[in-house]
């Protein structure tokens, strides 16, 4: 079971690591929504989201970079277990791991390793 879980962290990373921007952007958009990838993102506009999903435009700031990649390796960790509805509900719930904050919003403030940390502990507590 141990080993499993790691695999499944691993596999989990290596996705978000090798995704391209319109992968990430399009995965994000189809479980989370444009408004909540934006959100947590801390992009101004769900338009940035279609654009990077369309290939239009690359993610220019690294420490946004760094929280799509993390939010999509969040996303491919939880659907391991999870719905896609689920998904969205944990990201948009208060966490109880994250001090009942939203996840979305852990994320944006980009304590990502918290999140992860987060995600990881849900996965590992059905």
């Amino acid at each position: 079971m141990v080993v499993e879980a790691a695999t499944n962290l691993e596999r989990a990373h290596r996705a978000a690591v090798t995704a391209t921007v319109p992968e990430l952007a399009t995965t994000l958009q189809e479980v989370l929504s444009r408004r909540v990838t934006a959100y947590l993102a801390g992009v101004q506009d769900g338009k940035t989201i279609s654009r990077w999903a369309n290939g239009d435009s690359p993610i220019r700031d690294h420490d946004v970079e760094r929280r799509v990649r993390t939010a999509y390796e969040i996303v491919a960790l939880l659907r391991i277990t999870e719905r896609p509805e689920a998904i969205r509900a944990w990201f948009i719930s208060l966490d109880p791991r994250l001090d009942d904050r939203l996840p979305m919003d852990v994320i944006r403030e980009d304590e990502l390793q918290a999140a992860l940390y987060a995600a990881q502990a849900f996965v590992a507590n059905p």
